[in-house]
This record gives structure tokens, sequence and C-alpha cells, in this order.
């Protein structure tokens, strides 16, 4: 190894890591936007179906994003974080400076964009030096919802509940049938809790006839009877401005999953005034009245 391409590999990581450290100058007030995202988290928010070997592949570096285990040690731009990964960064760029071919690096797949299983310090040189390609050997997690260069965490939970709601409203026709399209929550997993309460209320309601009502019709019921109450004493105690991050969709599935809770540990006949201080005591700053107020017009005993 010649003195040149070794000095020339030092000169190389220090400009990397002083970029990393202006990336991170640039975003102290907001430190979220120069991580590497973890592919445990982000696997963990999407939730794919299942794992396929999709084999060797030229994979484009600006599609790179993550890391399986080292997301740490590098930041957004795959520009390394502390000096202690000087010595192994420094040995990948050599190679690369003598056009020695290293093998292919390890990657998943998911949502369009790849996270690194094995090799972190290929990739961080390879952008370092400009590569536009990188050979892989690809493992893919299969979902629906596709991702975007530069997404963050909050980015992904947003694309997450947006699928939702499109699968929602596709499926059960929500939006025809009630004029309503703006069934929101800032969580996933919610319209599948909506559904979950159309489908108890449609048990109920066939309980008391002959013939089976249809699920379209039960959701009108449910909407009409059930979620626009709701809905209404929420817009007339003003809670939103009480719960300023959430939506009223948010607050309509916490009132009812609370009621449901006191209802499993202590019966159906529980009664009105017990249920409500056993709410207050929960949540203390002046909610009392308010879900007093929920209760009787939903859930009257």
């Amino acid at each position: 190894m010649s003195d040149f391409i070794r000095n020339q590999a030092e000169e190389d990581f220090t400009r990397a890591r002083n970029k990393a450290l202006f990336n991170e100058i640039q975003n102290f007030l907001n430190p979220d936007k120069s991580r590497l995202l973890s592919f445990h988290d982000v696997k963990k928010i999407l939730k794919p179906k299942n794992e396929v070997y999709a084999g060797m592949k030229t994979v484009p570096i600006q599609k790179i994003v993550g890391s399986e285990g080292r997301y740490q040690d590098f930041d957004n731009h795959f520009l390394p974080k502390t000096s202690n990964l000087r010595q192994r960064w420094e040995r990948v760029d050599e190679a690369h400076l003598s056009d020695i071919v290293l093998p292919p690096i390890q990657l998943y797949e998911i949502g369009g964009l790849y996270f690194v299983r094995d090799g972190n310090h290929r990739v961080s040189v390879s952008k370092a030096q400009g590569v536009q390609y990188i050979d892989a050997e690809v493992i893919s997690l299969q979902t629906e919802i596709l991702l975007k260069p530069g997404i963050t965490p909050e980015n992904i939970l947003s694309e997450v509940i947006k699928y939702e709601k499109r699968v929602f409203y596709t499926e059960t026709a929500f939006g025809d049938l009630t004029e309503d399209w703006n069934l929101d929550f800032t969580s996933p997993g919610q319209y599948d809790v909506i559904y979950n309460h159309i489908l108890v209320h449609k048990y109920y309601i066939n309980t008391g006839i002959k013939e089976e009502i249809p699920f379209n019709d039960a959701l009108v019921s449910w909407y009409k009877n059930v979620y626009q109450p709701v809905m209404h004493v929420i817009k007339k105690k003003k809670l939103l401005k009480r719960f300023r991050n959430r939506t009223a969709s948010d607050l309509y599935v916490w009132i009812i999953k609370q009621w449901d809770d006191l209802k499993q540990k202590y019966g159906l006949e529980y009664s009105l005034d017990a249920a409500t201080d056993r709410i207050a005591d929960m949540h203390p700053h002046g909610l009392l009245a308010t879900i007093r107020d929920f209760i009787k017009k939903i859930f009257q005993t």
C-alpha cells in the first residue's frame, strides 16, 4: 500500500467526519433530521408480511437510507459520526482507491428503500466517493407502502396511517355511505378498531331482528347513532383544545375504550357515578363532567 493512498484515505475520512459534524450542527435544534434510519424501527412501523430472497442486485446508493445494527454510528448521509470508525473506514477507502473489488454488501429492502445488513463502512465510503451504484445481496420484505429517500420515522408513520385510511374507505365505502371523508387518526391500527365497533353494533342490532342487517346499513346506523353523537359532544365541550395534537376520532376511540374497560372490570351494571368517579381518578384534569356527558348520551343505564 503506497503512502499516497494511505494519506489520501486519512484525508478522505477527516473530510467525511467534518461533514458529519457540520450536519450535526445544522440540525442541532432538530437532531432527528440527521439520524440514520433504524431498520428495526421501520420494520416495526410497516409490519411487512414476509421476507423474500431477491438475490444479487445493483442498487442505487441514494436508496440506501438506514442500517440494521449500525444506525447510531453514521448520520443520515452515511457519514461517520465518531472517530472510532477511522481505522476500518480508511481500510475500506484504501481498497476503493486501489481498485480492489470488495465482496457485495448485504441489504434489506422494504417499501422501495434499502437498509444495510452488512457493509455499513462500504456504503459510507461509496457515498463519500460519489459512487452511484453498489452490488448487493438483497432480502426483500413485502409491504404495499412505498417510501421515498429522506423520509423520517414520523413521515413513515403518517404514510402507514394514510394507507390504512385508503384501505378502510375502499373496503367499507365509508365515505360514500356517510359523506364523511374526515375520519382521521394520529396513530396506526385505529381503522381496525372502528371496523370492529361497526361489527359489534351490527351484532347488537341483529339480536333484535329476524333477518340479518347488511353491513352497509349497520355502518350507517353506527355512524348516526353512536359516532356522530360523540362527535357532537366533543365539539360542544371543545375537547380538541385540550388535546391539540389529537383528532376528534382519536378522542372517540379513547372514550369508548375507557368505558368498555370499566364495564369488563366491574360489570354492565356498574353505576354511572362510580364509573365517572373512577375515570376522574385516572384523568384528574377536569374531565369528569365531559366523561359523564359522553356516558349519559351514548351509554345510558
